[in-house]
């Protein structure tokens, strides 16, 4: 039997109607944990108001994942800096800049602090023992301890991270910026679910004085998971909140980028296949919730229920925000989708799709109406006109081994490839302009950038970049 109920039925509108998918109730202690931490509950500079955030302290540099530092002064001469000692674990998430410190995060559950400069490791903190692979149901990663993106709250001075930890909980773990000490830490495993079937993948975020952790499942599909969205507040012992993609089961929230989250607050996530081949249930999907996780509106592809049959993700990059209220989302279809932020259309109720490639996996960036989209075959770069008819055109195509999650900084698109390739490419024309191999690396690898340099992640290194 699965986890959690169906708790809707019949279509779009009664998936609308669903309040009972959000619940609030007191999280679960893990034992031997520490009270959690105090920290701040104000808007952190992780937030797209108020200014521009401070460095690059969470996926793509802010909440609306835009993957965009143009205020860095034109690339100059690129040249490899350092790379750091290998750390004691696979790096699957993006690298973190604040200040001097780029922070990393291992499967074998420690966080890195390092010097921006040289790469010295200033603090390492484990967190506890992660889980082997032997002991998970199915998957492809092993160990598990810390999958996803942690988060820097830059007012407060924390950082973070969900750890999965034994005997199979996922912990959030908050850390002293500054030293590694561990503030705090609770479980944040969503009510009901099996531990060890869901994975943390999507990046945390923080908006509002709360952290929001998206979960999907393993690789393989294996299990009675379900997508969810959790938060917990940065202050204080309030309680978890949870949504669960209203569905019999899957539907995961997994896509490396995490929820993004517009200039009100609310949230915007993808979601992947579910078992359902006849009724809607929010499978294949992309679904606005407000801050306190209840269901606001949804989209979904007319075709949901193939894409359902052959595992086809829509879920498998998380949805970008465009100006204009447009919202563009793409899949493993490769079919781009252009949607009303403020009513994103139900079944079938997009403003604008194309085919843009063969498939899509990870996050996008964004300058302007211009959204780079990580294709399989190749980077692409598309035009948006956002006015009253949305449409979207080609403005250039990459080579086809230039693949993965970019960043634009220094006037330069910059990706980081499944074959370790870091490629430079100019931002008007895709021209190469910069391309060395870093090595092997983990799943959907992405950048940050800070301090005049770009940082990758090898499967055990961090590599430092100057002239950024």
């Amino acid at each position: 039997m699965r986890a959690r109920a169906f708790c809707a039925t019949v279509g779009v509108l009664s998936v609308l109607t669903a309040a009972g998918c959000a619940s609030s109730s007191s999280p679960k202690q893990a034992a031997g944990s520490t009270a959690p931490t105090t920290g701040s509950s104000r808007s952190t500079s992780t937030s797209t108001s108020g200014g521009q955030p401070a460095a690059w302290p969470t996926y793509h540099r802010d909440i609306a994942r835009t993957g965009n530092s143009e205020s860095s002064p034109p690339a100059r001469e690129i040249h490899k800096q350092w790379t750091s000692i290998e750390l004691d674990g696979q790096l699957n998430g993006e690298p973190l800049v604040v200040g001097t410190a780029v922070v990393a995060a291992t499967e074998n559950n420690t966080v890195y602090a390092l010097d921006t400069a040289s790469g010295a490791v200033r603090w390492s903190t484990h967190i506890g023992s992660p889980m082997a692979g032997s002991d998970l149901p199915c998957g492809d990663i092993d160990p598990s301890g810390i999958t996803s993106t942690p988060v820097i709250d830059t007012v407060a001075g924390l950082v973070w991270v969900v750890a999965f930890v034994k005997p199979g909980v996922h912990q959030l773990v908050d850390l002293d910026l500054a030293t590694g000490a561990i503030r705090g830490r609770r479980a944040v495993d969503p009510p009901g679910a099996n531990p060890l079937e869901e994975q943390q993948r999507g990046a945390l975020t923080i908006s509002g004085g709360q952290v929001y952790v998206p979960f999907g499942g393993l690789f393989g599909d294996c299990g009675g998971f379900h997508g969810y969205v959790v938060s917990l507040p940065e202050q204080g012992g309030g309680p978890l909140r949870s949504w669960q993609v209203p569905t019999t089961g899957e539907g995961g929230i997994w896509a490396p980028p995490g929820p993004v989250v517009d200039g009100s607050g609310q949230l915007y996530v993808a979601t992947g296949n579910t078992e359902s081949r006849s009724t809607f249930d929010v499978g294949n999907a992309v679904v606005r919730l407000t801050p306190d996780l209840r269901l606001a509106d949804v989209f979904a592809p007319a075709n949901w229920a193939e894409l359902n049959s052959s595992d086809t993700d829509l879920g498998s990059v998380s949805p970008t925000l465009l100006p204009g209220g447009i919202v563009f989302q793409i899949g493993k279809a490769g079919i781009g989708y252009l949607l009303d932020a403020a009513h994103l259309g139900g079944v079938g109720g997009q403003r604008f799709s194309s085919q843009v490639c063969s498939s899509a996996f990870g996050g996008t960036a964004v300058s302007g109406a211009v959204v780079y989209v990580p294709c399989r075959d190749g980077l692409v770069a598309l035009r948006v006109e956002t006015g009253g008819s949305p449409a979207f055109a080609t403005l250039w195509r990459g080579p086809s081994a230039a693949a993965g999650s970019p960043v634009v900084a220094g006037g330069w698109v910059w990706i980081v490839t499944l074959d370790g390739d870091l490629y430079g490419l100019d931002q008007s024309t895709g021209a190469v302009r910069f391309r060395d191999h870093l090595g092997d690396v983990g799943h959907f690898p992405s950048l940050g950038v800070g301090a005049g340099r770009l940082f990758a992640v090898t499967t055990n290194h961090v590599v430092g970049y100057s002239g950024v």
